[in-house]
């Protein structure tokens, strides 16, 4: 067995199963997804497997897009798009499959 850490991760493999049902998203969009499917978890969280799938070819970065709007910290975000990469495993779930379905009519 290595030494070190895995590098698996139940978290990250939920999102590899969100974005592989969902197409592309940024980590706002997936973690509020996350939440309403999986177990309660901070956005950070979400952000730090994204970056870190993204290291592993799990995740593509496909685009960051500069948004106008009025938010509390300011008048523009910056919104980073994921899609499933090379490395994903992505692994069948009838719960997200069936809540994508049933929401997005």
């Amino acid at each position: 067995m290595p030494r070190g850490r895995p590098t698996r991760s139940i978290i990250r493999q939920n999102i590899v199963n969100i974005l592989a049902v969902i197409g592309k998203a940024y980590g706002y969009q997936i973690h509020k997804l996350y939440i309403r499917l999986y177990a309660p978890c901070t956005r950070e969280v979400i952000y730090y497997h994204l970056k870190k799938g993204a290291q592993l070819g799990e995740f593509v970065l496909e685009e960051i897009k500069q948004e106008k709007g009025e938010y509390s910290w300011g008048t523009s975000v910056e919104k980073n798009y994921y899609r499933i990469g090379p490395n994903a495993k992505p692994k069948i779930d009838l719960k997200l499959q069936e809540h994508v379905k049933n929401n997005s009519a």
